[in-house]
């Protein structure tokens, strides 16, 4: 199966005033073309990091990163972000938030208007359009920060902790969002996130990463069908997942207490 993303002896070091910090340590991974995989670990494990790094935003000590056969040197519109805090520029309403990538590709006007459109009612927001962040809840700018992602259309849409911010419904209604979105539309993504039944309801494997330095402890196949819905949370199959990616992050966790 094609690779949209290949991780090849991936390192990570920062200098500090006491000495090098390794953050990463040989890091080996393969994303498959239109697959949902989710980072896991501790605080601190590196997790982010790597994404950064996926991403372009950040270097590798060692090592490289792939994104359909190119290196990754830098950000590139291949491969779209959406970060906790939602980076939405505030003296641009919803549509222009969202439209903001398509002018920079320099998509005719009418054109990007058009797409923006189509991914403001995709993720719940029509009505909303000419409203301005400082207007809206926390979800409601996560779903501009998403649609704004996705319209861009990037081969790998890289996610970090989308909804670390969001209250417990609010980001339940978001995971449901993504999953929708991703099933009726499969694009490739990573994300990452702490949250163990959030990984194992989004995602086709779940990567599990030491504490420190992060390097990949264990990776789950999540088989659980491609309807997946709340009450999925409830099934044998999940609760089975949960225990183990519980256990292992239990005994990462020890190591730093």
């Amino acid at each position: 199966m094609v690779e949209s993303i290949v991780v090849k002896n991936v390192s990570k070091s920062f200098k500090t005033k006491s000495g090098n910090v390794q953050a990463l340590s040989d890091i080996n991974l393969g994303i498959r073309d239109k697959e949902f995989v989710s980072i896991l670990g501790t605080s601190g494990c590196g997790k982010s990091t790597l994404l950064r790094i996926i991403g372009g935003l950040e270097t590798a000590s060692e090592g490289e990163v792939l994104c359909h056969d190119s290196i990754v040197d830098g950000p590139g519109i291949d491969r779209g972000m959406v970060f906790q805090q939602y980076s939405l520029f505030p003296w641009m309403s919803v549509q222009k938030n969202i439209e903001f990538g398509l002018k920079q590709k320099k998509v005719e006007r009418k054109k990007r208007e058009m797409i923006a459109k189509e991914y403001i009612k995709l993720v719940g927001l029509k009505g909303f359009e000419d409203l301005f962040p400082k207007n809206l809840s926390g979800g409601m700018k996560q779903r501009v920060a998403l649609a704004r992602g996705l319209a861009n259309n990037p081969e790998v849409l890289l996610l970090d902790e989308p909804f670390g911010a969001l209250d417990m419904q609010t980001r339940e209604v978001m995971q449901e969002l993504l999953l929708g979105i991703w099933q009726s539309s499969p694009k490739t993504i990573l994300m990452v996130t702490h949250d163990i039944e959030e990984a194992i309801l989004l995602s086709n494997r779940v990567i599990i990463m030491s504490s420190h330095p992060g390097e990949i402890k264990e990776i789950l196949d999540i088989n659980l069908g491609n309807k997946r819905t709340f009450e999925t949370r409830l099934t044998e199959e999940f609760l089975e997942y949960k225990r183990i990616a519980s256990d292992v992050i239990r005994v990462e966790t020890s190591k730093i207490l």
